[in-house]
């Protein structure tokens, strides 16, 4: 196992303040009701919960965009949302961040994505989701693209964040990454089953566990499968790196030209994993265009992970929260 010391973490996250990111998906709203429930409902068997506030959090490739922004670096987002009171207030939220919101595209045909959680003591009860997975329409691809093709020359990596809500076209994904590869730009890639065959050439792809069991239809139960998995999946795309997530055991960061490496997860209490996989995206990308290697980025990310799990919601955290995660 490699370590990461807390001045070359400290070194790493003092460089992330102003780096400049394209980050493009699927945008969503992360909506959390919060209340009590102390009785059962006489009309069916589930608890009334009486509601005390309501929250609103960027969620999908929006929390990207806000996990980046709490660590200092300016992202710079190309999305879709519905032309609903839902996409007003998503872009509303990313306009209050001071993020330029230009890029971020309304589509009357479609919803926007939006999450609602319905919390109580501190527990989910119930998620209603409000989506659309259709692919997006040509029109609005084609003005993905104008938008891709003007932001690509301003930044210095892209991270894409795949939810399977109907952004990411093949036809989307086939030039936006041809492109950057032409710019010599890395790319980090959340991926989804879906499209998977898409993401090439990519710099890192970040499948979880049972992602990666699903792409390479490999059963993983121990080391020897997990570098199996590893191997069909390396074998199926143009990618350099192969991070798999992989919970209460860690990441382990696979390539062609290096042994594989295991970072085993942190002993911190875990509340609410909602959206610690877009925090893991957010600090990989940003350590990798800040100098460090995609070990170095996975171990940082790993302990990003750490912090936003013992938070409730879809979370952030500042660089000075994952230096202080480095030092303990």
């Amino acid at each position: 196992m490699t370590l990461l010391s807390g001045s070359r973490a400290a070194e790493l996250i003092d460089r992330f303040r102003g780096r400049r990111l394209l980050v493009t998906g699927d945008f969503m709203l992360d909506r959390f009701v919060w209340g009590k429930a102390t009785r059962i409902s006489p009309e069916a068997p589930v608890p009334v919960v009486e509601i005390e506030r309501e929250t609103e959090e960027l969620g999908g490739a929006g929390n990207v965009v806000h996990n980046l922004l709490a660590l200092g670096a300016a992202p710079q987002p190309i999305g879709l949302v519905g032309k609903d009171a839902w996409g007003e207030r998503l872009i509303e939220r990313l306009r209050q961040s001071g993020v330029d919101t230009r890029w971020m595209l309304r589509d009357a045909s479609r919803p926007t994505t939006t999450k609602t959680r319905i919390m109580a003591h501190q527990q989910q009860l119930v998620r209603a989701d409000q989506e659309c997975r259709k692919l997006a329409a040509t029109s609005i691809v084609e003005a993905l693209l104008d938008a891709a093709r003007r932001v690509l020359t301003e930044v210095e990596g892209v991270i894409i964040s795949d939810y399977d809500k109907g952004t990411l076209t093949p036809e989307y994904l086939r030039y936006l990454l041809e492109w950057a590869r032409n710019k010599s730009l890395p790319v980090f890639i959340d991926p989804k089953i879906r499209n998977f065959r898409h993401y090439q050439p990519v710099t890192l792809i970040k499948p979880n566990h049972r992602e990666a069991e699903r792409v390479s239809q490999v059963e993983i139960h121990d080391t020897d499968s997990l570098h199996r998995a590893a191997a069909v999946i390396l074998g199926m795309i143009d990618c350099e790196y192969l991070l798999v997530t992989r919970g209460e055991d860690g990441m382990s960061l696979f390539s062609r030209e290096a042994p594989p490496e295991h970072v085993p997860a942190g002993t911190r209490e875990v509340y609410d994993v909602t959206g610690a996989g877009d925090t893991v995206m957010a600090t990989v990308g940003l350590a990798c265009v800040s100098g460090g290697s995609p070990l170095e980025a996975a171990i940082l990310a790993n302990g990003a992970a750490g912090v936003v799990i013992a938070k409730l919601g879809t979370a952030t955290l500042t660089s000075e929260e994952l230096k202080k995660a480095f030092q303990d």
